[in-house]
């Protein structure tokens, strides 16, 4: 399976490194000195959204991504910040949430039926500061949330969530709604609500790569629809050549780890599937 592969070859990466940065000698007279994997350094930041956390609350939900020393945050507004609260009530939770030392970058998934919807989803991203909002309008609403996205500027992301969505799927279905659009609305890519659609996440990465505005991080236990989240490595999703798409492209904004299994206690999977994917990043050596 792909995932073993993966997991076996990060295995192999970092089973050399410490060998060598051990032994201090060459396994044949022809070859360099291997050395321990480089430090972690990323074009992009890490982050947590929110979705993981949904039946802790914005307390526990900080600490988790404190713990696990992740840089950014993304809130779902469901669970973490009702859209419900004053302007006032909502300014002072975002500023909590950066008192802490997270860079509270995007709020969603939001989902937009109605233009009032729209409007309101732009006044409550202006009001918590956030560059991006993750949306789901409906496809009459494009228009207005162009309107929005040049009058708030305010970045959009447009969340693909598999082969049940019957309004975005794939990437590529956002694309083909958006591609003549203004470029500051793109795609929040699910790589394994992709994966679950029988398509490898890294041809849609290098197609739609322009307009990639987030990422939502995952594994999946299958190519199919009934494929579910699981701990990072032990799924169907080849994070090694993610991980080498990303850096192909040159990727440099933000990916956040949305974990779905385990929602009274993600931390333990969640924590699995962050140190497996920095596993990956500081065997393949990428900077």
């Amino acid at each position: 399976m792909r995932s073993n592969a993966s997991r076996r070859d990060l295995l192999k990466i970092a089973g050399l490194g410490t060998i060598a940065a051990v032994s201090g000698r060459t396994f044949a007279n022809t070859r360099p000195v291997l050395t321990a994997p480089a430090p972690l350094k990323l074009s992009y930041k890490l982050g947590l959204a929110s979705y993981t956390t949904r039946n802790l609350d914005l307390e526990k939900t900080i600490d988790i991504a404190k713990r696990l020393k992740l840089e950014v945050i993304s809130l779902k507004p469901d669970f973490h910040l009702p859209m419900t609260l004053s302007a006032e009530e909502q300014k002072a939770v975002a500023k909590k949430v950066r008192d802490s030392g997270l860079d509270f970058y995007a709020c969603g998934v939001i989902y937009m039926k109605t233009e009032d919807e729209v409007k309101k989803t732009f006044e409550f991203a202006k009001n918590i500061d956030v560059c991006l909002i993750v949306g789901v309008p409906n496809p009459e609403l494009l228009s207005l949330t162009e309107k929005m996205v040049k009058q708030y500027d305010i970045a959009f992301g447009i969340h693909n969530h598999g082969p049940t969505d019957k309004l975005y799927p794939t990437p590529s279905s956002v694309y083909q709604r958006i591609k003549d659009r203004d470029k500051r609305i793109g795609i929040c890519f699910d790589i394994g609500h992709t994966q679950r659609c029988g398509i490898d996440p890294c041809e849609e990465i290098i197609k739609f790569a322009d307009r990639i505005a987030d990422f939502h991080l995952k594994d999946v236990t299958s190519s199919e629809a009934k494929g579910e989240t699981i701990e990072m490595g032990r799924g169907v999703v080849d994070v090694i050549k993610i991980i080498r798409t990303l850096e192909k492209i040159g990727y440099y904004k933000n990916a956040s780890f949305e974990f779905e299994k385990d929602p009274e206690n993600p931390l333990p999977g969640l924590a699995e599937t962050v140190g497996y994917l920095r596993g990956v990043i500081r065997g393949l050596q990428v900077s």
